[in-house]
């Protein structure tokens, strides 16, 4: 059974500035890899549809879904917050298309059309709180997934596992002290957005870890304290946020990752999944802005995915 890849050409179109490193030029790094590898060919293409309003409304405040509507520009750049978050004349349809992928998503694997996806969209989600956009994210995709999930399949135990270099203080605002979710995440601690370390929801797992932090101590802690959390936890279906910026070679962190630690990570989640969720698993693309580390990670974690 085939694994989902699922994307749309409108998350092309937005971008930020030619200077921003969350830039178009990411999913070209992405699919240029799964061409050269002859991995392209083993996947399901599925286009995004489009989330609807009352989709981004069962996470995002109406408030914040009208204001980035009504704002979106027709020419230019609309600054959300600062610069480094902003609308482009393209960003409203990328933004409704990356919150589709993962409703698309749902649906298909829980229709046992696949057994996994990836989701490779943008722009991301896991910073994007309700009521704000924030750090490139301007609504929660994954978060928008799992609340769909539960209220269109009646999926009682949903577990998130994200392993970007930033802490997913978005999905953590949604879903703090909400039983029927675990959250699984470490992070680089300091760093943006400098949250995840105070007193943290009993349903949160969150393991920061400082900057230069090795792979194997990384390894060491999900084994010691995510596995356990997510065999008692026994989840029904699986999320990963998957952000690719604690590869050694991204600037925007300083963590130790490479291509084998993101396929050991997979292969970890797929146990779990294996175990308690028939195998089903949802990985939408958030963090990893050096191209070339980017392409090679998304590939070994794809072909992960897939079992190949």
């Amino acid at each position: 059974m085939e694994t989902l890849f699922i994307t749309h050409s409108s998350c092309h179109r937005h971008e930020m500035h030619a200077w921003h490193p969350e830039s178009p030029a990411r999913l070209d790094a992405i699919n240029d890899r799964l061409v050269a590898s002859g991995l392209a060919d083993f996947l399901q293409h599925i286009p995004a549809r489009e989330a609807q309003e009352s989709d981004l409304l069962r996470v995002h405040t109406e408030a914040h879904v009208h204001y980035l509507r009504d704002n979106a520009p027709q020419e230019g750049y609309f600054n959300v917050d600062t610069e480094e978050t902003c609308m482009n004349p393209h960003t409203w349809q990328a933004a409704l298309h990356a919150a589709g992928a993962g409703l698309e998503a749902v649906d298909r694997i829980l229709a046992g059309h696949a057994k996994n996806a990836f989701c490779a969209v943008r722009p991301p989600g896991h910073h994007a709180e309700p009521s704000r956009a924030s750090g490139f994210c301007f609504f929660n995709n994954l978060a928008i997934a799992v609340r769909y999930a539960q209220q269109r399949y009646g999926i009682k135990r949903i577990a998130i596992v994200d392993f970007d270099v930033h802490h997913g203080n978005g999905t953590e605002a949604v879903f703090a002290n909400d039983n029927s979710i675990m959250m699984c995440s470490f992070f680089q601690y300091p760093l943006f957005p400098n949250s995840g370390v105070d007193h943290p929801a009993a349903n949160m797992h969150n393991s920061p870890v400082p900057a230069y932090t090795k792979a194997e101590k990384i390894r060491e802690l999900v084994e010691r304290e995510w596995l356990p959390a997510l065999d008692a936890f026994k989840p029904e279906l699986v999320f990963i946020s998957a952000g690719f910026d604690a590869h050694r070679e991204d600037d925007m962190g300083q963590l130790d990752l490479v291509e084998k630690d993101y396929v050991w990570l997979t292969e970890k989640v797929k146990e779990i999944a294996a175990s308690y969720s028939d195998g089903r698993i949802i990985s939408m693309l958030e963090g990893g802005y050096a191209l070339s580390a980017l392409g090679r990670s998304a590939e070994a974690h794809i072909r992960a995915l897939a079992g190949l």
